[in-house]
């Protein structure tokens, strides 16, 4: 199943800070992801300053537990960057190239 989580920090005076703190774990992660073949894209949400405030992922998992079992041992989860999430099931449309 794909899913799409959509995953605003939280906004106190050191949310940033964390999210930087947190971000390089984090995206150790998202590359191991990768070479699994559960991460299909994502990125930072940015404020209207070009500064960061969230996240949104398109993943695929097994099932909802096992997506689940990711977010909780996230470092942006762990790490207190993100405090909101939204998460929906969808169905990508597949991306390729032409070689």
């Amino acid at each position: 199943m794909q899913y799409v989580v959509t995953a605003y920090d939280f906004t106190d005076d050191d949310a940033l800070s964390r999210r930087l703190a947190n971000r390089e774990a984090h995206l150790e992660g998202v590359q191991r992801m990768i070479e699994e073949g559960r991460f299909l894209s994502g990125g930072a949400i940015l404020n209207d300053a070009g500064r960061m405030i969230g996240s949104t992922v398109h993943v695929a998992f097994d099932t909802r537990a096992a997506l689940d079992a990711w977010l909780v041992q996230d470092p942006y989860t762990t790490g207190r960057v993100w405090e909101t999430l939204d998460i929906r099931e969808v169905r990508l449309v597949p991306v390729t190239q032409d070689a």
